[in-house]
This record gives structure tokens, C-alpha cells and sequence, in this order.
């Protein structure tokens, strides 16, 4: 049986180099859309306007730093297994199973609509690569169930702005950002 030239020359112990190679490759998609989702919130950031402006804007810094401390700790996982991270906007781009965030300059609840939909993508595929991991790696696993329960609180954050009294969220049943975006703008006018 011939060798595979593509596993790390080492890994943590108690893991096989398949398993090191394999974990690192759950944790590659889960840096870029990572990578992806700070770069989207700040792009919200600098683009959201309307009479919530500063309360979203000054929200969503925290979320930014806390996403980049996420980033830094998928990153240096990766490193830890053998496998080089790869963090450049290119290796995003040509390996992203997404399309880049699609709404500029809107009002807050747009924009709260869109981040609706990015943030319920993020956790699905990051639940996912939870489950992924449980049987392969349990450090790696409990970095990603930590960082599950991060992502979701901001995402309450969010769905707070677009959740009526009696509960009832403005985005049900939208699939796409703009979709999303458009029944919180028309749910914040009715």
C-alpha cells in the first residue's frame, strides 16, 4: 500500500496522521467562513445606516473581535495537528461553498435580516463539523462546540432586532440574504 505524500509529518499524540489530516481539514472550511464572517461583519459595520445605526454598529465590534479570536484559535488547531492553515483571501475565494455578502449600504434592519440568514449558514456548517469531529478528535471537537455557543448568542443578538413581541421572526422562511433582508425591512414597516 503506498504511502499518501499529503498527511502532516506529525500530529498531536494519540491521533494517526490520517486523523490529523483529516480533523485539519474540517477545521480549513470552518477558518474561511470564519475568515469570511469578521470580514462580513465589518463590512456591515461600515455600511449600516438608518435610526438603529449606532446601536448595530457598536454591536457588531465585539462580534468581530470575538469572530477574529475564533479565527486565530481554528488557525493555530490546524497548526497544532501538522497541517499549514491557509488564511489568504485567494484560498477563501477558490474553496468557499458560499457566495460573498451581497447587500451595501442599508438600513440596520436590512442588514440584520441578511447577517439573519449568514450567521444561520455559519452555525449549521460549524454544527456540523462538531459532529464531524466528536469521534476524531475531542479537543478539537470541544473548540468548536466553545465557539457554537459564541455564534449562537450573537445570533440572538441579531434575531432580537427582528423578533416581534409575540415572537414571531420577520425572516421565517427567507433562504437567501436578500430574501432575508427584505421581509425584516417589510416586517419593520408593518
Amino acid at each position: 500500500m503506498a504511502r499518501r505524500t499529503d498527511l502532516p509529518k506529525f500530529t498531536v499524540p494519540s491521533l494517526t496522521a490520517e486523523d490529523g489530516a483529516a480533523v485539519a481539514t474540517i477545521l480549513q472550511g470552518r477558518l474561511h467562513a470564519l475568515n469570511d464572517l469578521a470580514l462580513t461583519l465589518k463590512h456591515i459595520h461600515w455600511n449600516v445606516v438608518g435610526p438603529h445605526f449606532i446601536a448595530v454598529h457598536e454591536m457588531l465590534d465585539p462580534q468581530v473581535e470575538a469572530v477574529r479570536a475564533m479565527v486565530d484559535a481554528v488557525a493555530e488547531r490546524i497548526a497544532t495537528l501538522g497541517v499549514a492553515p491557509k488564511g489568504t483571501p485567494g484560498a477563501i475565494v477558490a474553496e468557499r461553498t458560499w457566495d460573498d455578502y451581497s447587500i451595501g449600504r442599508a438600513g440596520a434592519i436590512e442588514h440584520l435580516g441578511a447577517l439573519d440568514a449568514v450567521y444561520q449558514g455559519v452555525i449549521e456548517s460549524h454544527r456540523a463539523a462538531a459532529a464531524e469531529t466528536e469521534e476524531l478528535d475531542a479537543v478539537t471537537n470541544d473548540l468548536l462546540v466553545g465557539e457554537l455557543g459564541e455564534l449562537e448568542l450573537f445570533h440572538w443578538f441579531v434575531r432580537a432586532h427582528l423578533e416581534s413581541s409575540g415572537g414571531a421572526l420577520s425572516t421565517n422562511g427567507a433562504v437567501t440574504e436578500r430574501g432575508a433582508a427584505t421581509k425584516a425591512s417589510a416586517g419593520a414597516k408593518s
